[in-house]
């Protein structure tokens, strides 16, 4: 299997696990530990709003949040509402504003459509039919989630290969939305076009970026302020999860994670 050097660099204990859509290339450290994965959990979240979609419980351009906010809006944070508590920023569409309280919102919204609390709503369409049993579904929908490196990469292989929701609507999930949208992408800055899909945030031309310098503009995903991620290389067909004992620092997690990606795609294109 590869090895990945970038990975000595960080003085506390991480799992990674490196993956094509035929099996794992790479695994490194406890696959089974469980760790928090923070704004991770928004990947669960976005999936779990998806199924609704598909099964007709909740349609995309339906109001949802602000006046004249949908829930697509709030799916690619561009309902104008704020990171956490308070009133609406600006009308929606005009910005990428990060927002845990819409994915809150968000959820509010699906559990009311699908007729149970969002957390078993989670459990019952992501969870359980994927087989994840270290994860626990408690807490904000945009943050609260917890679990294994082992089944954030099972749940990464059905970003590759999707079975959940249709080949069309995890395009659509997995392409910009409301593109050319500037904003801040936390822990990175200011971004012109800060591009987010239906919950998954995309690379794009973004400078810098967590995933890996050489990342192609179509890779996905979410990583968190525990020090966790998941990104997703759809031109490669590869996934990469990465969890750590300590929180997301800048200097450490936002350098490190960018060469450890370029060493990533350098072993899969070797």
């Amino acid at each position: 299997m590869a090895t990945f050097p970038a990975l000595d660099r960080f003085d506390f204990d991480t799992s990674l696990i490196v993956a094509t859509g035929a099996g794992v290339v790479s695994a490194d450290g406890d696959e089974d530990r469980v760790y928090p994965w923070m704004s991770v959990s928004k990947l669960l979240s976005a999936t779990a709003t998806l199924v609704a979609v598909e099964a007709g419980h909740v349609a995309l351009d339906d109001p949802a949040g602000p006046e004249g906010s949908t829930v697509r809006h709030l799916l690619a944070h561009a309902s104008g509402l704020p990171m956490t508590d308070g009133g609406v920023t600006q009308a929606p569409g005009r910005r990428r504003v990060y927002s845990n309280l819409g994915f809150e919102t968000l959820a509010q919204v699906v559990a009311e459509r699908v007729g149970q609390s969002f957390d078993d709503w989670v459990r019952r369409s992501v969870v359980d039919p994927l087989g994840l049993t270290s994860v626990v579904v408690e807490g904000s929908p945009a943050h609260g989630y917890s679990g294994s490196v082992a089944d954030l990469m099972t749940y990464g292989f059905e970003l590759l290969d999707p079975m959940l929701v249709s080949a069309e609507l995890h395009a659509e999930a997995t392409s910009p939305a409301f593109p050319g949208l500037g904003g801040i992408l936390p822990g990175y800055g200011r971004q012109d076009d800060n591009l987010w899909g239906l919950g998954f945030e995309i690379r794009g031309a973004k400078s810098p970026h967590w995933t890996a310098h050489t990342a192609p503009a179509s890779t996905f995903g979410h990583f968190g302020q525990s020090g966790s991620y998941l990104w997703i290389d759809p031109q490669r067909g590869a996934a990469a999860a990465f969890l750590g004992a300590k929180p997301f620092d800048a200097d450490v997690h936002g350098v490190i994670w960018a060469d450890l990606g370029d060493e990533i795609l350098a072993a899969l294109d070797a």
